[in-house]
């Protein structure tokens, strides 16, 4: 049911547009700002921060504004805000803290800094929606306790897959049938992909190669199905997802699973290499009562046991403003933690590695990421990939080897050290066991 525009149009029309500050202005950032601006009435981008004041002034500038100034303390951005202005701020607390703004958007990508700004925020009531799949899936259920706590909502976003995917699992559900199966379709997997391999296509469309590469090596999908598990309560079917190749269509692979071990999962999340229609993605859902199936045969649906159903593509930025006014105007989260963790992301060798290395960050040349279940991660002290940047290895990790704790020395005094640890001990491997069990 399509609502938030309306809604939107009645905060515009009686002059009370919804007031967004957004941290971070990359290749994403821009066009989370360009859409803002340009397309979305009864909402105003009212402050963006940026590490390079130019990258916070130029998000504004493509947009079409000028009227914006550099503020260096909450009461220059509140006076701005007051005036109507737009503000740019090489602080990101101050749009944290600031009275005005409603809802940020984090948009770094980035886990350690990410954790810093969504506590922040969540401890001045602030609404945040995350286009950061990397901490949500590393220490996402417990900045959920936190922002349950503090009365605020903590989401992922419209438009990136993991929202896509939620929203088509809530219509699936909405109307009588039971999803076994969340995918997502990519058009390349290879773990072994590095920023040197991917240079060329990241200067084609103005990105980040490292951000290209953790696509590319199955890191960024990884963290997108583990935060789609943790919303829905299913699990991986196997370490690293069944991860099929295949050339059809996703309707066509409704046979290609075993009904049975689904529901005994209680639904997995899974991906696929290759199918059409991409980079959609879809839901195969089964239902229970004969009639029903008679009038799904005659929709076209086919004869089951497991139904496709799949959204042909997913628009990113355009769609996240639609999550921002989903939770401040109707307190309606796109995706978030049910309860504890479902499934996390860990840290596997992409080389040889060897004892006194330091590994480097997600998408670069030392680790990939796969999906493991949560609480054999916790049994097997397995290192989750978002915590793996700065740790230094004690001992050789062969190639394609999973990373324990034991094997590393963590960074000192890290926030995303001390939130995972709080997750740990807040859903213990047991409580996740009976939760989705």
């Amino acid at each position: 049911m399509i609502i938030i525009d309306r809604a939107l149009q009645a905060r515009a029309a009686a002059g009370n547009p919804v007031k967004v500050g957004m941290i971070g202005a990359g290749f994403m950032g821009r066009g989370i700002a360009n859409q803002i601006i340009n397309s979305v009435p009864g909402m105003e981008l009212v402050a963006i921060f940026s590490r390079q004041i130019d990258a916070a002034k130029r998000a504004y500038t493509e947009a079409g504004l000028e009227n914006f100034q550099v503020v260096t303390n909450v009461s220059e951005l509140e006076e701005a805000i007051a005036k109507d202005k737009y503000a740019v701020s090489e602080d990101a607390q101050l749009l944290c803290q600031a009275e005005g703004i409603d809802a940020i958007i984090e948009v770094t990508g980035a886990v350690e800094f990410g954790a810093h700004i969504v506590m922040e925020a969540i401890a001045h009531g602030k609404h945040v929606i995350m286009m950061n799949a990397e901490l949500d899936a590393t220490v996402g259920p417990i900045l959920k306790v936190y922002a349950d706590k503090a009365g605020v909502i903590l989401t992922a976003c419209d438009g990136d897959q993991p929202g896509v995917e939620m929203n088509l699992y809530r219509f699936v559900k909405s109307i009588g049938l039971t999803p076994l199966l969340c995918g997502n379709i990519k058009g390349l997997q290879d773990p072994y992909r590095n920023p040197t391999t991917q240079e060329g296509f990241a200067r084609r469309w103005g990105q980040k190669a490292h951000m290209v590469t953790s696509f590319a090596d199955g890191t960024k999908i990884s963290f997108e199905q583990a935060i789609v598990a943790n919303a829905t309560g299913m699990k991986v079917a196997q370490r690293g997802m069944l991860g099929y190749n295949f050339s059809g269509h996703v309707d066509e692979m409704t046979k290609m699973y075993d009904v049975d071990q689904l529901k005994q999962l209680g639904g997995i999340v899974d991906y696929v290499v290759g199918a059409k229609p991409s980079p959609g993605v879809f839901v195969f859902a089964t239902h229970e009562d004969p009639k029903q199936r008679h009038y799904l045969d005659l929709y076209k649906l086919g004869e089951g046991p497991l139904y496709s159903f799949y959204t042909p593509y997913h628009l990113c930025h355009f769609e996240v403003p639609l999550s921002v006014a989903r939770a401040v105007l109707f307190q309606d989260p796109v995706l978030s933690p049910l309860a504890g963790p479902v499934v996390d992301v860990i840290t596997t060798a992409k080389i040889n590695l060897k004892a006194g290395e330091t590994l480097d960050g997600i998408g670069y040349y030392m680790t990939y990421g796969q999906c493991e279940n949560s609480a054999m991660v916790q049994q097997q002290k397995l290192l989750p990939i978002g915590l793996a940047e700065g740790c230094r290895l004690k001992r050789d990790i062969p190639q394609d080897q999973v990373i324990t704790y034991d094997d590393v020395e963590l960074p000192e005094s890290r926030l995303c050290d001390q939130l995972r640890a709080e997750q740990n001990a807040y859903f213990p491997a047991e409580k996740v066991l009976a939760t989705v069990g």
